[in-house]
């Protein structure tokens, strides 16, 4: 089995937040008619389902922690325990500052870079899962993050963010398939179906103004 998990804040006010494209991924996932219904299990929201790779189908827990994001790790923690999830199947998709609007990037391993949701996992269960890298943008300035993470997005992002949550989702049978070179793959696949915006300055100030 493996473990999908999307980060996010939970409640009604963060559910637009640029903090919240992990939740949005999930989201996409689980509207197949391959997942079950949603339940409250681990300290967050969870739903089981299947995904047909090269090598077969593939079972899959998708997991939105409940926790607020500085506590993300708890819930993934006891995902992991009661499936008996292994480390290396555990995917966990996060807003990346450090990327631009809609580039991916698929990492394992590495630092937090000062996201808590990441912190709180490497705090958990250790530092080497595999990440997705969804990137939102820098808003320029360091006294901006904050602000800009729990910003909404705006009108003219949500072409973008649609088309990339949707193409993670499509093209999860390659990072799930066992290939050597999976990660890789995926992220080409995932740029394919849905290639990153070319913002304008315009388009930038506006999205810097939410």
């Amino acid at each position: 089995m493996y473990l999908i998990v999307g980060l996010g804040n939970p409640g009604a006010q963060y559910a637009k937040n640029r903090h919240n494209i992990g939740f949005m991924m999930i989201d996409e996932l689980i509207r197949s008619p391959a997942f079950g219904p949603e339940k409250k299990n681990f300290d967050g929201i969870t739903s089981d389902g299947q995904i047909e790779t090269a090598k077969g189908m593939e079972k899959v827990l998708a997991l939105k922690p409940q926790t607020f994001m500085n506590l993300s790790g708890q819930s993934v923690q006891k995902a992991m325990q009661f499936y008996k999830i292994k480390l290396e199947r555990v995917i966990v998709f996060h807003d990346e500052l450090d990327l631009a609007p809609g580039r991916l990037r698929m990492k394992l391993g590495g630092g937090h870079a000062g996201h808590n949701g990441l912190r709180s996992i490497m705090a958990n269960i250790g530092p080497n899962f595999m990440r997705g890298r969804m990137g939102i943008g820098h808003p320029g300035a360091k006294e901006d993050v904050l602000h800009w993470v729990l910003g909404d997005f705006g009108k003219s992002d949500q072409a973008w963010v649609n088309a990339m949550n949707d193409a993670c989702v499509r093209a999860l049978p390659v990072l799930l398939s066992g290939l050597p070179d999976a990660a890789e793959r995926y992220t080409t696949e995932v740029m394919r179906l849905a290639p990153a915006p070319k913002l304008d300055t315009r388009q930038l100030n506006a999205q810097k103004d939410g």
